[in-house]
């Protein structure tokens, strides 16, 4: 009896999900939060900043950071497929309230949860972040500028600065952690392309 060699099963299907401007503004993005974190940390946090000293430098890092925060979604607006992503992002149908339900049911099963190219979570996440990135960019002028505004708006805007950027760092924290769970998620950022089997899961009323 002779012994042939199995045949490989074909590669499962991909489908494209991101181009090269979206995956380009979200790793910029991440890279530009991420210092901007970390710099936040070693201001605040004594033992870190012991460890790291040059506090003056710190300062000035996460200033010139927080500025340019902004810059890489403004420069992909350049970007058709990305200002296509961003409507996506921001029309909320009935479906994402179904989603919401099951989120809030925690119910894990795919149908219960319908999502288009995006899910109600992460429009909700975008949404959020981005505002949070404007009042975090306006209240750190305040701070930085002290002489265009008095006193207690300045005081107002430290105590608004400081406690965003926690529940900031809280919600990145969760962001980064389900990212985490979803290998092919993260698969799609980096490379663009998605399993035809995941994106008919996690997101069944997409057409790409």
């Amino acid at each position: 009896m002779s012994l042939r060699a199995e045949t490989p099963a074909p590669p499962s299907a991909r489908v494209h999900r991101f181009g090269r401007a979206e995956r380009w503004v979200h790793r910029t993005t991440a890279v530009l939060m991420g210092v901007c974190v970390a710099t936040a940390a070693c201001l605040y946090i004594p033992q870190l900043a012991v460890l790291v000293g040059r506090r003056e430098l710190v300062v000035r890092i996460h200033e010139c950071v927080g500025l340019a925060l902004p810059a890489p979604v403004l420069i992909g607006l350049a970007s058709r497929a990305f200002r296509a992503d961003l409507g996506f992002l921001n029309r909320f149908g009935p479906h994402d309230r179904l989603w919401l339900r099951a989120a809030l049911r925690r119910d894990r099963r795919p149908e219960a949860r319908p999502a288009a190219k995006f899910n109600a979570g992460q429009k909700i996440y975008a949404a959020w972040i981005a505002g949070a990135t404007l009042v975090m960019l306006g209240t750190g002028l305040m701070m930085w500028f002290t002489h265009l505004t008095p006193l207690m708006w300045r005081t107002g805007a430290t105590f608004v600065h400081d406690w965003l950027a926690l529940t900031i760092g809280v919600v990145l924290a969760g962001h980064i952690g389900m990212a985490l769970a979803d290998p092919e998620a993260r698969r799609g950022l980096r490379t663009g392309s998605v399993s035809r089997e995941w994106a008919e899961r996690e997101h069944p009323l997409w057409r790409p």
